[in-house]
């Protein structure tokens, strides 16, 4: 999602077994296709060595919380150390860098929930996957008729 705009980028429908570290390379690709993608504000869900390593790769600053018994041994991934250094026992590491930006995000979701409910009517798997895609479409389409 976008912040300042306020429109979903990207959206990757799977299946329940598949968690969402996984998708962070598929979701940041996909909008980097459609905006200039700076930054990316996850929570504890997206925090690995190699979605770290991945944004790193990419220019992409990731601001990421980390596991609250995260180690501060590197492991290979220097940016996810300086993120685990940088985030335990820094309680302002969340105003300093913007992680309350990611509100925005958890908005706009409840927002579709609100707007089409939470159940999905479609039954095959492919008509899961449309009916997403446009529920998305059309939450972009309210959006963007109301400007900031």
């Amino acid at each position: 999602m976008d912040t300042k705009t306020k429109q979903i980028l990207a959206i990757e429908v799977t299946r329940e077994d598949v968690g969402d570290a996984r998708m962070l390379g598929q979701l940041v690709g996909g909008s980097a296709g459609k905006a200039n993608v700076k930054r990316v504000i996850g929570d504890g869900a997206y925090d690995s060595k190699n979605n770290f390593r991945m944004l790193s790769e990419m220019g992409v600053d990731p601001l990421i919380r980390v596991r609250k018994n995260a180690s501060l041994k590197g492991g290979g991934c220097m940016p996810r150390k300086f993120a685990v250094v940088e985030q335990l026992g820094n309680a302002d590491w969340r105003k300093q860098r913007g992680y309350g930006h990611r509100w925005m995000v958890e908005s706009a979701f409840s927002s579709l929930k609100r707007i089409f409910g939470e159940h999905i009517t479609s039954v095959k798997w492919n008509s899961i996957v449309n009916e997403l895609l446009l529920k998305a479409s059309i939450y972009n389409l309210f959006m963007s008729m109301n400007p900031q």
